[in-house]
């Protein structure tokens, strides 16, 4: 299965409006195309989180979308192209389909993966949730649940939590 499947964008020959963009897309697609199927799956399930955390408080501003690339960026050879394309779909289908399967790929990701990569997804959802300055009362929660969706226990997000302490929302004046 592909990347761009997984993420509900169908196959790799995405349309836009303009001629330019729909060429860079489709040569981005495929070359996320190539990666072996465990990989991309891989992928699709760590950005989609991340946007799920990101869009908590129903917006994504730029820093997260930045925290979020530099996140991918560091778990896999992918060009800069690639790495956008991979968060923008993320974004756009936690957007569309967030109530839905926000579980449901959550539960995938805790699956497929090692209990260390579950905890990497985790320490980099609080760099997301606090890219902007502060992590809401939203945002907390959501990073509660998810941690628990991933089997960690509330005592164990909790830990994690307090390193961010100072963009606690609740904290700051």
């Amino acid at each position: 299965m592909s990347l761009l499947r997984f993420l509900g964008m169908g196959d790799s020959t995405a349309q836009s409006d303009d001629a330019s963009d729909s060429a860079t897309v489709r040569r981005i697609a495929a070359q996320l195309d190539e990666l072996p199927a465990e990989t991309a799956r891989f992928l699709a399930a760590f950005a989609y989180v991340l946007a799920r955390v990101a869009n908590a408080d129903l917006k994504i501003d730029d820093a997260e979308t930045a925290e979020m690339e530099r996140s991918i960026g560091a778990l896999a050879s992918l060009s800069e192209g690639e790495i956008a394309l991979v968060v923008q779909i993320a974004k756009s289908q936690t957007r569309l389909l967030g109530g839905t399967e926000n579980y449901v790929v959550t539960r995938e990701f805790r699956n497929t993966s090692t209990r260390e990569q579950r905890g990497e997804l985790l320490q980099c959802l609080f760099a997301v949730a606090a890219a902007d300055g502060t992590i809401s009362s939203v945002e907390s929660a959501e990073l509660v649940a998810i941690g628990e969706e991933l089997g960690f226990t509330r005592a164990e997000a909790n830990a994690l939590r307090s390193q961010y302490r100072d963009k606690l929302s609740e904290f700051q004046s």
